[in-house]
């Protein structure tokens, strides 16, 4: 296999992993509000607020992505998704 398309397989299974992960946690964010008792009005704004971060996520990540490459852009942004998942693991009062 060429690197080219070597390259290719790897940004687009990363992007992948990355898509579903990141999925998967708007869901539990929005879930987990609706278990802690906010009404459906008050998650909707949490969704709106969460949305609106990621649009500004989306452009710092265009420009990293246009000044040091997407491939590591896009493992970064999976590491960083790995170490706010495995804060869950940690006791609350070390996040409060």
């Amino acid at each position: 296999m060429d690197s080219a398309t070597r390259n290719y397989l790897v940004v687009t299974g990363g992007y992948w992993a990355f898509t579903i992960t990141d999925g998967a946690i708007r869901m539990l964010v929005v879930l987990y509000f609706h278990l802690l008792g906010y009404s459906p009005f008050e998650v909707a704004m949490l969704f709106l607020f969460y949305e609106f971060f990621g649009i500004v996520t989306n452009l710092v990540g265009g420009w990293l992505g246009a000044r040091i490459g997407l491939n590591l852009t896009m493992h970064i942004g999976m590491a960083m998704q790995v170490v706010a998942l495995s804060m869950l693991a940690v006791p609350d009062t070390w996040l409060s």
